[in-house]
């Protein structure tokens, strides 16, 4: 999706900064707004950045802090290291990402480096949800799994 003036707007006023190295939008809200940003590997200034899909949405942002509060990240660490099918499962959601990050632009500095502890551990709910709302649903089962723990983070109309 492309990124109109009214979207880096949005974004800028959802993160309360500039927004940096928008690619495109990943995953709107059912309020419209984006939620999902896809950024360029390599920001403006030269910094290498691993993050392909960045939530910006606050009350998203705010909904899966809370699952991460509540230990779901161990969780789900803790499951990845006894269902063989789960961590296979997980690992190619990590070949995915890294496969269209490449797509994008090789980076060495970031080269087989995904995000959110893919492909053997969870550190970052964020990403993780962040990916299955700008791919599929089946590309990330952990971030699924988050999508599927949380409300309709929209529904109370736009967070801006």
């Amino acid at each position: 999706m492309s990124v109109s003036p009214e979207d880096i707007e949005a974004i800028g006023k959802q993160l309360g900064r500039t927004p940096r190295g928008i690619r495109s939008i990943a995953h709107r809200c059912t309020c419209g707004l984006p939620d999902v940003v896809e950024t360029e590997p390599r920001l403006p200034d030269g910094t290498p950045f691993p993050t392909t899909y960045y939530v910006t949405c606050p009350r998203l942002a705010s909904a899966i802090g809370t699952l991460e509060a509540e230990g779901l990240m161990k969780e789900m660490t803790d499951r990845l290291a006894s269902d063989e099918d789960l961590a296979k499962s997980y690992r190619a959601a990590h070949d995915a990402y890294l496969a269209h990050r490449e797509s994008i632009e090789h980076v060495e500095e970031i080269a087989g480096i995904s995000a959110g502890g893919m492909p053997t551990r969870v550190k970052c709910l964020h990403v993780l949800a962040g990916h299955s709302l700008a791919t599929s649903p089946g590309t990330n089962p952990l971030g699924d799994e988050t999508l599927e723990a949380l409300d309709d983070w929209g529904r109370r109309g736009p967070c801006v």
